[in-house]
């Protein structure tokens, strides 16, 4: 198995657009409809939306690349940035994604401490992320790394919304098992 992290430029925002229409779809495709889903990609996941984000120097994003296919992403946020403002001198992991097809082969624990790696290469105080409050998968995958419910926040879909719980931990107690700065 051939695993590559690989930073993502503007040249990229095609296939960044494509991964990410196909991982939220496959994630939360059973909980919105058709159109829900494409109000919210035509937002979210537009060319000029990501291109916007790609090149905010306070935001970081990265392909999972697995025996030369895109298997995953990973968006990170610091400063204003960050989708809440709620921690002082934060490190957000506002995406990671893995395609259906590639799950089960520890990528999202490859991206998930990739981004706790790069976290602790920072003077930020906290890591944090939001969930949804209905993945139980992904709510228990963040224990097992003890990450603690600290708020939540409001994820509108379209005209919908759903509820995210907002997970922390302090990057000092991430140092000793990730490495330091």
């Amino acid at each position: 198995m051939n695993l590559v992290f690989k930073k993502i430029t503007t040249d990229d925002i095609a296939k960044l657009q494509q991964i990410a229409k196909d991982t939220f779809r496959e994630t939360f495709g059973h909980h919105n409809t058709d159109a829900e889903l494409a109000a919210y990609f035509n937002t979210a996941f537009s060319h000029e939306t990501l291109t916007k984000e790609v090149l905010n120097p306070e935001s970081q994003h990265y392909f999972a690349i697995l025996d030369g296919t895109i298997a995953g992403y990973l968006k990170l946020n610091q400063g204003a940035a960050q989708t809440e403002q709620e921690l002082e001198n934060a490190f957000e992991v506002q995406r990671i994604y893995v395609l259906q097809a590639f799950q089960g082969q520890g990528l999202g624990k490859f991206l998930f401490e990739k981004a706790l790696q790069l976290a602790c290469e920072t003077d930020c105080e906290w890591v944090w992320l939001g969930v949804w409050d209905q993945n139980y998968k992904a709510q228990r995958f963040y224990a097992k790394y003890q990450f603690e419910r600290f708020g939540e926040h409001q994820f509108p879909v379209a005209d919908k919304v759903d509820t995210d719980w907002l997970l922390r931990r302090s990057v000092a107690s991430l140092q000793a098992q990730f490495g330091n700065k």
